[in-house]
């Protein structure tokens, strides 16, 4: 007899050939120049649950460009495997066609061109319009947020997220969960939890002094005759990749265990399905679904993967929805007598241009902007090269950041962190303040200037890097590697903790860092209380200004291999 495992393979298969995903479509209607949104909604309705999942908006309210990665590696066992393909073998592995709407959205290929032609995504009147027309297919669907939703942008900074609470609350989300939420501080954070008419669900995080839940594990809904648990799992490492003094009293953790638990005592209380609303990152989410059984789906977030299909671990499915407001996913189920038996999944594209804005939000998120009208569009100068940020190592808004740093900051080597959220900025685009704080804007944002030395340069260097590269998921405890300017090095991620850098070299002497030496450094967004230094976007602002026009080399200063 068929096991479910094989169904479901059996069911990711059907979908990528007989196009049940609706990602091979797109070509096809561009090629008819019939990219229209009925055909980007189309969807062969299934089962007796919906799923809708947006993650990673980083208060993207507006449409904006967002270049994929170029370099998103794998270590150890998930070595080439989703999400770690990109570009062209990202094309290839999927089955889509350069050049075309698909080949756009999900990837770096051609990017500028494509830009062009396909124009901006995402706003979240458009997510609204897509949402509604699901909603209206399936009343009863589930809109969950993966968190990354309060934050990332000037308006957000500038009203504690009540810009984005308002226009969230707009699209009637059934709960969320968290990460950068906790960077306004535990007191806002109480604040606006508390006005909620939604869950804000978190089974990893706790209260320290009495070691219980600090808040609702999960939510129990009934659609379509049958009982769906939502567990809530929020970024696992707060107080280690972000400030811990802004959240005291509260601890994180993938916690295992405890996620066993859970999923046990929602089964006990009559669940048919159990998903899991992640924060955790995909890799993490991998081993997760291998370690903890009776997940029927995971819905990942954090590290902004976008994928056309699910991935299958065991008996449970992983989703990836990319992030700014990019896409949304629908997922329908069949879930019958306590097991889900099949599915029908779409990435959604958001193109701005083909989607109409829904008028009501429209109006709520115009009603947020309009008191900072004048500062967001300022212009501050012109680009003359691709500004984007995500990938494992330098993107040019880094590089942008860290030449500001060390011009305006008098320093020898500029170090800026590992950040996967913020836009893209096309060549000959104006840089507005918006632009500008779309990639600075957060609650630490001081520019600090210290003297390191060389030895402790490669102690930092190989810390985060094994944040990024440890083969086991757990270890895995931050973003993308920090981004470095005026140094180069080589990186084998192969190798263990303490000898994967080599050959930092100051890149104005050609000379290699002595470990012994002492050099001037600067950067920004430190975890540790009363950092003292400008705001970075003062210092980026100040740098602009005065190039007028930006341009940015492709950084070769970053040697990889190992991979």
């Amino acid at each position: 007899m068929i096991s479910r495992r094989d169904f479901l393979q059996a069911a990711v298969a059907a979908s990528a050939v007989y196009g049940a995903s609706g990602i091979g479509n797109w070509a096809r209607l561009a090629a008819q120049q019939a990219l229209t949104q009925d055909q980007l909604l189309d969807f062969d309705t299934f089962g007796n649950v919906t799923l809708i999942h947006v993650t990673d908006i980083h208060a993207q309210m507006k449409p904006i460009w967002f270049r994929e990665p170029e370099i998103n590696l794998g270590v150890g066992a998930v070595n080439g495997k989703p999400p770690h393909v990109t570009g062209a073998d990202f094309l290839k592995m999927f089955n889509l066609t350069p050049g075309t709407p698909e080949a756009y959205a999900l990837t770096y290929v051609d990017f500028v061109s494509l830009a062009k032609g396909y124009g901006k995504m995402g706003g979240l009147d458009r997510v609204a319009t897509v949402i509604n027309a699901i909603r209206a297919d399936r009343p009863e669907a589930l809109l969950l947020d993966g968190g990354d939703t309060w934050h990332g942008s000037y308006t957000c900074l500038k009203t504690q997220a009540q810009d984005m609470v308002n226009v969230m609350n707009a699209l009637k989300p059934d709960a969320m969960t968290s990460h950068w939420e906790f960077t306004l501080g535990i007191d806002r954070v109480t604040e606006i939890v508390d006005t909620l008419d939604f869950p804000f669900l978190g089974a990893n995080i706790f209260d320290n002094e009495w070691d219980e839940p600090a808040y609702e594990p999960y939510q129990m809904f009934e659609r379509g005759g049958a009982k769906v648990a939502v567990i809530g799992q929020a970024f696992p490492y707060m107080p280690i990749a972000n400030p811990g003094w802004m959240f005291p009293g509260l601890s994180f953790g993938v916690r295992e265990d405890r996620m066993r638990e859970v999923v046990q005592e929602v089964r006990d209380a009559g669940a048919d399905l159990v998903v899991v609303l992640s924060h955790n990152g995909f890799d993490v989410d991998r081993k997760m679904a291998s370690q903890v059984q009776g997940i029927d789906v995971i819905l990942t977030g954090h590290t902004h993967d976008a994928l056309p299909e699910p991935v299958l671990v065991g008996d449970t499915m992983l989703i990836a929805s990319g992030s700014n407001g990019k896409f949304v996913t629908r997922l329908d189920l069949d879930v019958q007598n306590g097991q889900m038996m099949g599915f029908r999944h779409k990435l959604i594209p958001i193109f701005s241009d083909v989607i109409e804005p829904d008028r009501d939000v429209a109006t709520i998120i115009d009603a947020e902007r309009a008191p900072f009208k004048a500062e967001l569009e300022e212009v501050l100068g012109t680009t003359d090269s691709l500004l984007y940020r995500r990938g494992n190592f330098n993107g040019t808004w880094d590089d942008l950041i860290c030449n500001a740093l060390i011009e305006e900051r008098e320093a020898d080597i500029a170090l800026s962190p590992g950040f996967r959220w913020g836009p893209s900025l096309v060549p000959g685009a104006p840089i507005t303040r918006e632009d500008l704080f779309n990639a600075t804007s957060m609650t630490y944002p001081n520019a600090y200037r210290s003297e390191m030395t060389g030895e402790t340069l490669h102690i930092i260097m190989e810390d985060v890097a094994d944040n990024l590269f440890n083969p086991d998921p757990y270890y895995q405890q931050g973003g993308d590697m920090v981004r470095v300017g005026g140094m180069g090095y080589d990186i084998d991620v192969s190798k263990p903790q303490g000898s994967r850098i080599t050959n930092m070299t100051l890149l104005k002497t050609g000379e290699l860092i002595d470990p012994a030496k002492t050099y001037v450094v600067s950067g920004w967004a430190s975890v540790n209380e009363g950092t003292e230094g400008p705001p970075i976007w003062q210092v980026v602002e100040d740098y602009i200004k005065r190039k007028g026009t930006v341009t940015v080399d492709p950084n070769k200063s970053v040697k990889v291999s190992g991979a």
